[in-house]
């Protein structure tokens, strides 16, 4: 690689990294395993840097993102990292707004991978149904089942939300 072209990864590495962690965060769940995952795509991506079309290059990315985070979920319980000791959590201040935003996240969570990933793609990177479908790997049809099924998977963890939330408010 030439100077010109590593200048050229660095910067679009800097300018496109944190969009890429919010992303990988949203679909995993976990702040770690979120930047493992872009770190791992942005060194995949270096490799093949002189191969990558620059308009696409941001796509490429993304793709290489969701892949590698689905990829990890499929690994055995021996291959995968643990961490014992979690990161203390202080919201300085919990407004609804707040707490609507951790409930959706929590149980974004607890969607398949697939689906998450489908969701996060679709409606958070606000990419096409072929757009996804390419980043996946999967057919365009595929993409519309599993946000179909993500959403209504989705909806009713939410309500059993707003029911436990409901229940506990009154008693």
């Amino acid at each position: 690689m030439n100077p010109r072209q590593e200048a050229e990864f660095r910067e679009f590495a800097a300018a496109r990294r944190d969009a890429l962690l919010r992303s990988a965060y949203l679909v995993c769940g976990d702040w770690h395993r979120a930047e493992d995952a872009v770190q791992t795509s942005l060194v995949k991506l270096y490799a093949a840097w002189t191969r990558t079309r620059r308009p696409t290059a941001e796509a490429y990315a993304r793709q290489i993102v969701m892949r590698t985070l689905i990829d990890e979920g499929r690994r055995g319980w021996f291959r995968r990292e643990r961490a014992y000791a979690a990161a203390p959590i202080e919201p300085a201040s919990v407004t609804a707004d707040t707490t609507g935003r951790i409930v959706a996240l929590s149980a974004l969570a607890k969607l398949p991978a697939r689906q998450r990933a489908t969701l996060v793609l679709r409606f958070w990177e606000d990419l096409s149904v072929e757009e996804t479908a390419q980043a996946l790997r999967c057919s365009a049809g595929t993409v519309k089942s599993q946000t179909a099924r993500g959403l209504q998977t989705l909806r009713g963890l939410l309500d059993e939300t707003q029911l436990t939330f409901g229940r506990g408010a009154a008693t």
